[in-house]
């Protein structure tokens, strides 16, 4: 039993070692980008790529059955809106919230348009006094017979 353990602690080690790095990767291609370093933004987006996925899945769990933004699309949109090289974070913390707040606006933004289409947007507004509808009776007595 103790020589699971250790291979246990021995692994969860090497683990949080490698999630270390990784964060310590991360904020220092963050400085580079604020920096001005146009290839930092080339690599800050696979180290995070996973994580900011698993973000947007996440988002989408509360959207309804048969939508057609997928979490990849959403990642690549959020992206995008973060303003790739021109993005201003202070560390690793801080680009996953503004990429979280940038999913959930994406999704927003979607919701409300679709919620506009629904209600008619884009339609022409009709005055009801000026439009002639045709009766089937010839007279107002037949129609009211």
């Amino acid at each position: 039993m103790r020589r699971i353990w250790r291979i246990f602690v021995l692994f969860a080690g090497a683990e949080v070692g490698y999630i270390l790095a990784l964060v310590s990767n991360v904020t220092s291609i963050i400085d580079r980008l604020q920096r001005g370093e146009s290839k930092a933004a080339e690599e800050l987006l696979p180290l995070v790529y996973d994580e900011l996925r698993k973000l947007a899945a996440h988002r989408m769990t509360g959207e309804k059955p048969g939508h057609t933004l997928q979490p990849t699309a959403l990642v690549h949109e959020a992206w995008l809106r973060l303003g790739g090289n021109e993005a201003h974070f202070q560390n690793r913390a801080h680009f996953i919230g503004a990429a979280a707040e940038a999913m959930r606006r994406i999704l927003i933004e979607r919701a409300r348009r679709r919620l506009a289409a629904k209600r008619g947007s884009g339609a022409e507004p009709v005055n009801l006094d000026e439009v002639e509808i045709p009766s089937p009776a010839s007279s107002d007595h037949e129609l009211l017979a």
